[in-house]
């Protein structure tokens, strides 16, 4: 806390936008949340996520990524976008190997991840598979050294930790809202919105914001597209978060913004508690990635919730019918992973995916091995 209190002290006016506030907090070397050398994931973290149940989730998301090979013509080389513990790397790997040994045999697979504790995690838990994986500390450094990609590309709760800035609207006036360093403590401070890049997102997005709403706009995120993508030839881009669009975006339940902490188990509102020791995260805003992906070159093959992907990826085959009856059996515990990623009350009603092409013709058919749980 005192060392970040201290760079945003010494920023001009003693503040700084939430965009960098959220850089510094999760991803300064010196104090960081994603560099600090503690789980961050699981029980002993501070969240779960898909990674939670790995052995259920990775064996239809492998089964899904296999087809794009075999079916779709791309070649066996697949790099997730923050790759967490490794845990679902792991459940990917091990799937196809067993699923797909011929095309095993050429792939290749990269972890873009910017925390060390994180690919220090990766490389104790894909020891098994370690041939198979490289690691890099920045996709950036990946593309610089490896050149313009083709082959799959997937991320699992990536977009939502971009850093955000932050509006809102009072008495008619748009606001941006800085975090300030105030008296040893940081606290929100207001002013006339006069970023011409937040002005211009609001533009070109059609957005309005009502009275008393506050919205998070996502600048890093546009940017990131845009950079990125001449760098890919033939890719299927495979996105994996939650988020609204711009519908939902506009409901009154909504108007408070998405930007929160989640600290042991716990969310927290007020994104200013626990600077550096909590994740911070914002609701991806799914128009906006849509129109930034669509400007970039990318073509849209499929958006759907996660429960309906997985089902048409293929997830029920994986249903093990056992005599046993036997709670704790690996087959009972797999079970039990499936119907917690497709029921309504289930982990998936949070998440959708997205799915992008560039440089390829998918075919609707050949990709799926249940396309009629997709509506």
């Amino acid at each position: 806390m005192e060392r970040l209190y201290k760079e945003i002290a010494a920023a001009p006016d003693g503040r700084v936008s939430y965009a960098d506030y959220m850089q510094m907090a999760l991803y300064d070397e010196r104090f960081g949340y994603y560099t600090r050398e503690r789980e961050k994931i699981g029980k002993e973290g501070d969240f779960f996520t898909n990674s939670s149940l790995a052995p259920a989730f990775g064996k239809a998301l492998a089964s899904f990524l296999i087809r794009l090979v075999e079916q779709g013509g791309l070649p066996p080389a697949v790099c997730e976008w923050g790759g967490g513990d490794g845990r679902l790397a792991l459940a990917v790997l091990e799937e196809w190997k067993k699923k797909s040994p011929h095309t095993y045999k050429n792939l290749s697979y990269t972890i873009i991840d910017q925390s060390p504790f994180h690919r220090r995690r990766q490389q104790e838990t894909l020891r098994p598979v370690a041939e198979r994986v490289r690691q890099y500390d920045a996709i950036s450094r990946w593309l610089d050294e490896c050149g313009p990609f083709s082959g799959i590309v997937f991320s699992n709760e990536f977009f939502d930790a971009f850093p955000v800035h932050v509006i809102t609207k009072e008495q008619g006036v748009l606001y941006e809202c800085f975090v300030a360093a105030r008296n040893g403590r940081l606290v929100e401070e207001k002013a006339p919105l006069r970023n011409p890049d937040i002005i211009h997102y609001l533009d070109e997005r059609g957005l309005a914001l009502s009275e008393g709403q506050r919205l998070e706009v996502p600048l890093a995120m546009k940017q990131f597209w845009l950079e990125i993508s001449p760098l890919f030839r033939q890719a299927v881009m495979v996105t994996i978060d939650y988020g609204y669009t711009d519908e939902q975006l506009g409901a009154p339940t909504r108007r408070h913004g998405s930007l929160r902490g989640y600290f042991r188990h716990q969310l927290i509102s007020d994104p200013l508690c626990h600077p550096g020791e909590m994740d911070l995260t914002s609701h991806v805003q799914w128009d906006a990635l849509r129109l930034y992906a669509r400007r970039a070159g990318w073509e849209e093959v499929a958006f759907v919730r996660q429960d309906r992907f997985l089902l048409a990826a293929g997830l029920l085959n994986e249903w093990v019918v056992s005599e046993s009856a036997e709670l704790f059996s690996s087959e009972s515990r797999q079970n039990r992973m499936i119907r917690t990623l497709i029921t309504d009350d289930g982990i998936s009603r949070f998440f959708d995916v997205l799915i992008h092409q560039k440089g390829v013709r998918l075919s609707a058919v050949d990709i799926w091995a249940a396309p009629e749980f997709l509506p």
